[in-house]
């Protein structure tokens, strides 16, 4: 998908919401692990991670633009495991072609290793985007790069509480390591192939971000659950464009551990999706 195709989708469904697809089998609903042993035996796990990500995305795709499934809740059952992350993947560009799809990596490493993850996600998988970690320099991202509509999401400034320890550090000149990653970065990529995470939680240092990044798209993970403010994402991190993927994951897909789970998920995205929609018309007004 290309950044207007993109752009054309947020318009449409007047939401940049992403749905985190974090599926763990200590989390689904019990009716669902329930009829997934019923059908498979002690053999459940791949069936229940598949039928919960269904559920989930039926009810909230009218809602969202997006999903991002985190691969270490997948790899974390093996080839069960797996399975079910690309028949989740299988699922979206059958079911719902016009979703962006992020798969959360967080991959980066020398050159021919990222060429071969490359390869494994843009065209074995052929999702829409990856997320890299860039701290291994320019040879460690590039081969991401050379793919046609596929975009890399690079760490910039995280929302975890220990992104302090190596992001906000200072060169001697005052400039701070993330904002090295966005400068360094862009004589890489441009804003058509490429994204930053910047943590909800960060607030007001989105200014500071789109001093360096006036144009890029933000995939932007803590809102909900970690505590970030939307309005406060938008009001710092907005961009004519929209310019924004807000991620919510545990805040939508366990918001109920009961058999209303799927209705459930599918109201937070709607309250999140009308939240949204007064955020986007204020860059029209």
């Amino acid at each position: 998908m290309n950044r207007q195709e993109l752009i054309n989708q947020i318009k449409e469904k007047q939401s940049f919401l992403c749905v985190g697809l974090d599926t763990d089998i200590n989390k689904i609903p019990q009716c669902i692990i329930d009829e997934a042993k019923a059908k498979d035996g002690e053999d459940y796990i791949f069936r229940a991670i598949c039928e919960f990500n269904a559920l989930i995305i039926d009810a909230t795709a009218p809602y969202c633009v997006a999903y991002k499934p985190n691969l270490a809740f997948y790899e974390a059952y093996g080839v069960d495991g797996i399975l079910a992350f690309e028949a989740t993947i299988d699922y979206l560009k059958d079911e719902y072609p016009n979703h962006f799809i992020i798969a959360d990596a967080k991959r980066g490493d020398i050159g021919n290793t990222s060429k071969m993850y490359a390869k494994t996600f843009f065209e074995e998988y052929d999702v829409d985007a990856l997320t890299v970690a860039p701290y291994m320099g320019e040879d460690s991202v590039t081969p991401f790069l050379g793919y046609d509509d596929k975009w890399v999401i690079l760490l910039a400034l995280t929302s975890n509480k220990g992104s302090h320890d190596f992001q906000l550090t200072e060169e001697i000149n005052g400039e701070r390591l993330f904002e090295k990653v966005l400068k360094t970065s862009q004589q890489w990529g441009n804003d058509k192939n490429m994204m930053y995470v910047v943590g909800a939680t960060q607030g007001q240092m989105f200014e500071d971000i789109r001093k360096v990044a006036p144009n890029h798209f933000l995939l932007v993970p803590g809102v909900g659950a970690q505590g970030g403010s939307l309005q406060e994402v938008c009001k710092y991190g907005m961009i004519k464009d929209c310019g924004l993927l807000v991620n919510s994951s545990r805040g939508i897909i366990y918001a109920s551990n009961g058999e209303d789970f799927a209705e459930v998920a599918a109201q937070k995205a709607k309250e999140l999706q009308e939240q949204m929609a007064v955020e986007l018309a204020k860059i029209n007004a």
